[in-house]
């Protein structure tokens, strides 16, 4: 199996053109469904014969098996890796037909993304960083521009000193399936992100934009690790993710009353129906701030009514 692993991630980098990353992604998820295969009894033989065992009900047990450990959208990613690979093998003549055809993608959860509100950004983003003068710089920057922008950690972390125009003040980034765009880059993000690169000692376009203490490309990870203690010095929940800030920049512009296609475009959205699940932070803000506010509204109603009874107690 490890082998046509192998050949099918050549089959996505040379044929496909798939980023680094989503073939990173499916590799993995093929990697866990080997894992799983191991813990079963019929696969407990050589594993170049593997592939002719696995069918349909082994697929349905992998998913089961995945259930309470990923959420549905992440089930659905692997899954949808997994047709592409069967497809390929039965392309190749390895197998007849593929096992994972019959498998129904499920049903996407009904989430709210989790956002920050103007007060708690600001108190993120203007508190006094304090550290090393260097990484502190960078760190402001870093989060000023995932506001400023709506971007992805992946995206932040992949940008060049190129990247950003100063003087057009954009910003060029990739996403996913390598696709380009044109970013704007707000005064208080580019006033950050120029206070950084000054004060760095390399200044060539092609360095990473944001460097590690030791000179390399900054990470994802330590993106994340960063944000959480500087939301912790704000007194601010720690569970925030920088992706949080990704999803605050698309709710507070929505909520400032952008058209919702302009906001597709700045997120790099392939589908306007994406985009969409933001108009439902913006109505949940909308509706919580009627009820509290107008004295018709169903909690006003509630309130008035216990005040009531608790008048007529008292007599």
């Amino acid at each position: 199996m490890q082998k046509l692993i192998k050949a099918f991630e050549h089959h996505l980098v040379v044929e496909r053109n798939l980023s680094p990353r989503t073939v990173s992604a499916y590799v993995r998820d093929l990697r866990q469904l080997e894992a799983f295969l191991t813990t079963l009894p019929a696969f407990s033989g050589a594993a170049e014969r593997w592939i002719s065992r696995i069918d349909t009900i082994v697929l349905r047990r992998f998913l089961a098996h995945l259930h309470g450990r990923c959420r549905r959208t992440s089930i659905g990613r692997k899954l949808s890796g997994l047709r592409m690979f069967f497809r390929y093998l039965v392309r190749e003549g390895f197998l007849q037909d593929s096992p994972a055809d019959a498998l129904s993608t499920p049903r996407a959860e009904d989430y709210l993304p989790k956002t920050y509100s103007v007060d708690q950004t600001g108190a993120l983003l203007d508190q006094t960083y304090r550290g090393q003068p260097l990484l502190m710089l960078r760190d402001r920057a870093m989060f000023e521009l995932l506001y400023s922008c709506g971007l992805r950690v992946s995206e932040l972390t992949d940008l060049d000193i190129a990247s950003l125009d100063r003087h057009q003040c954009l910003v060029r980034v990739v996403g996913k399936g390598n696709k380009e765009r044109l970013v704007p880059v707000g005064e208080k993000a580019l006033s950050a992100l120029t206070a950084y690169l000054q004060a760095r000692s390399d200044q060539l376009t092609d360095a990473p934009m944001f460097l590690n203490n030791r000179g390399g490309r900054l990470t994802p990870r330590s993106v994340q690790r960063n944000l959480k203690q500087h939301l912790l010095n704000a007194g601010l929940p720690t569970d925030g993710t920088p992706h949080a800030l990704r999803h605050t920049f698309a709710t507070h512009l929505l909520d400032a009353g952008a058209d919702l296609r302009a906001i597709q475009e700045l997120l790099g959205h392939a589908s306007l129906s994406t985009t969409q699940r933001y108009t439902k932070v913006s109505l949940s803000h909308l509706t919580q701030v009627y009820d509290q506010a107008h004295p018709r509204s169903r909690k006003q109603k509630k309130i008035a009514v216990r005040d009531k009874s608790d008048q007529k107690g008292n007599k």
